[in-house]
């Protein structure tokens, strides 16, 4: 039976970019018993998924973290969520592995191309959702320009940024605009990765899993 040990508040409630229409995301993490997931046959899954009036996707926590580790914008979110909705001891270390898991090239590639799969959602104007796309495609550089620069990044959107990103969630911005000012934040985030001095300690993420499996059998 599986156990979750963390479940976030994500999406624009969490951005601090929601409206009266909008969705509760969240996101959780759980642990699988480890003989289950070692015996004969097992056919391991990964990720659940369950859409209603809260939209809920969790992860194991094997392939949270292996995830997590090539700096999947998605499952780092889950890291820096202030809003949590539950969790447990297991919940709580898995948060506090948020500095050692990340490292400035992976959070670059990963964040980069993220932005550039919203971007063109954004230009395709898919499900004619294409202000939802653009707004994603801009926060996610803000995440990491930020990330690069101080070595975090808070879900909730910062207020010198909150007021452009709710006019372009309105519709008020044109594409132009919004491709320049992505390139300049992909410059920017550029930069700072040259400069980023962070290192990972991926043996201390290690060594949690083997704590999980060891203590879930």
């Amino acid at each position: 039976m599986k156990k979750t040990i963390l479940k976030v508040l994500v999406g624009s409630r969490a951005h601090g970019l929601n409206d009266e229409n909008s969705d509760y995301d969240y996101r959780g993490v759980y642990i699988l018993p480890t003989k289950k997931i070692l015996s004969l046959g097992y056919k391991y899954k990964g990720t659940d998924y369950c859409e209603g009036k809260e939209d809920n996707t969790s992860y194991e926590i094997g392939h949270f973290l292996s995830l997590a580790v090539r700096c999947n914008p998605s499952i780092l979110e889950v890291l820096r969520s202030d809003i949590i909705k539950r969790s447990n001891i297991y919940g709580f270390m898995l948060l506090d592995l948020f500095p050692y898991i990340w490292n400035p090239q992976d959070a670059f590639n990963a964040f980069t191309g993220y932005s550039h799969c919203q971007r063109k959602k954004m230009l395709d104007k898919k499900d004619n959702r294409q202000n939802k796309y653009a707004v994603a495609y801009i926060r996610t550089l803000i995440n990491l320009t930020t990330l690069l620069r101080t070595g975090s990044f808070d879900l909730k959107v910062n207020e010198m940024y909150r007021t452009q990103l709710l006019g372009i969630r309105r519709g008020e911005w044109s594409f132009g605009n919004i491709l320049d000012w992505a390139e300049k934040l992909k410059k920017t985030a550029e930069i700072n990765m040259e400069k980023c001095p962070h290192k990972p300690d991926l043996e201390k993420v290690n060594d949690f899993l083997l704590k999980v499996r060891k203590e879930n059998w």
